[in-house]
């Protein structure tokens, strides 16, 4: 197997403070992401369907679920062990069941190109990682979608974003995505952010002021979780839609136990009174989806995460992107 080490070496402002290191780790199609040589987070190709596994927060928290990784952990449930730290799938692509089935996985073929780690934060904090990976849905072993995934990872003190820009497509065939709840854009959180449970002490709160359990299957421009760590320490997950996006502002299956998916497929599933239509969607035979989504971790209370401000920030500086195959 093939290890690849990249060594950031990163300047901070003040003179007296102390150099980060971002270092990216290759071992097959895995790859990993540290600060300082404390794993942020993993990019996972060794299960069903990719995922960033785990993701720890600035203080060296989790802030994901650690099953079905790690079992047994205090306050966990291992409920839907389908879902795995930060991932992309839908629960019905063609007629098959990609957020549930064993048979439908999501292989990783190769990374386009290496790994990136450079220094071009404005003002020299913090490192930003880039990679693209180049995948396929299949179900039986048979290919559906074709995707290109591009990951921009930036680590900037105590606030950390993962941008994910999909390109979703097929020469072969038409791709439709089914409307149904269970899916797309998804992350599932430690127990201490959730809603209920024996930890949780967590709170939900969208872009457009609805709380808690109010949030679910409302169209939102942003969604986060926000609460204390293991630990006691405020944190923030939040999931950004884009304003370029398919149907923004999207759908959210935002739930209590601390499931957060922005799902632009499922407006019949979520019973929204206001569109009458399916949320089915064809991308037609040598077409591409794009979507762009943001997700903000911030150590530090709801307020301090300015997260209205920063939504605000990634729909002002994404714009559209070719995928690597030369298409938009």
């Amino acid at each position: 197997m093939r290890t690849l080490r990249l060594t950031l070496a990163l300047a901070l402002l003040s003179a007296a403070s102390v150099s980060a290191a971002i270092t990216v780790e290759q071992k097959g199609l895995n790859l990993r992401v540290l600060v300082n040589g404390k794993l942020f987070t993993e990019y996972r190709a060794d299960t069903r369907v990719p995922c960033l596994y785990p993701l720890m927060s600035a203080s060296g928290t989790h802030l994901t679920r650690q099953f079905p990784f790690v079992k047994g952990v205090p306050g966990e449930k291992s409920d839907h062990p389908h879902h795995t730290g930060f991932w992309f799938t839908h629960g019905n692509v063609n007629g098959h069941d990609f957020w549930h089935k064993d048979n439908c996985r999501i292989v990783t073929r190769r990374f386009i190109g290496s790994p990136v780690a450079t220094s071009v934060i404005k003002g020299g904090k913090g490192g930003r990682v880039t990679f693209t990976v180049e995948l396929s849905w299949e179900a039986d072993g048979k290919p559906v979608v074709a995707e290109h995934r591009k990951y921009e990872i930036l680590i900037s003190g105590k606030t950390s974003t993962i941008d994910v820009t999909s390109h979703l497509g097929s020469n072969q065939h038409d791709i439709t995505f089914k409307d149904t709840k269970e899916g797309s854009f998804s992350i599932r959180t430690a127990p201490s952010l959730r809603l209920v449970g024996e930890v949780a002490k967590g709170k939900i709160t969208n872009s457009e002021g609805v709380k808690d359990n109010d949030a679910w299957g409302k169209r939102a421009r942003w969604v986060a979780y926000h609460g204390p760590d293991a630990k006691g320490t405020p944190q923030v997950i939040a999931i950004f839609d884009h304003s370029k996006n398919l149907r923004h502002p999207t759908w959210w299956h935002a739930r209590n136990y601390g499931l957060l998916t922005a799902n632009p497929f499922g407006i019949r599933a979520f019973r929204d009174p206001k569109v009458k239509e399916s949320g089915d969607h064809t991308i037609k035979k040598g077409e591409i989806l794009t979507q762009h989504y943001r997700l903000l971790l911030h150590e530090g209370t709801f307020e301090s995460a300015q997260v209205e401000d920063n939504w605000k920030a990634f729909t002002a500086d994404k714009k559209a992107e070719k995928d690597p195959a030369g298409k938009k």
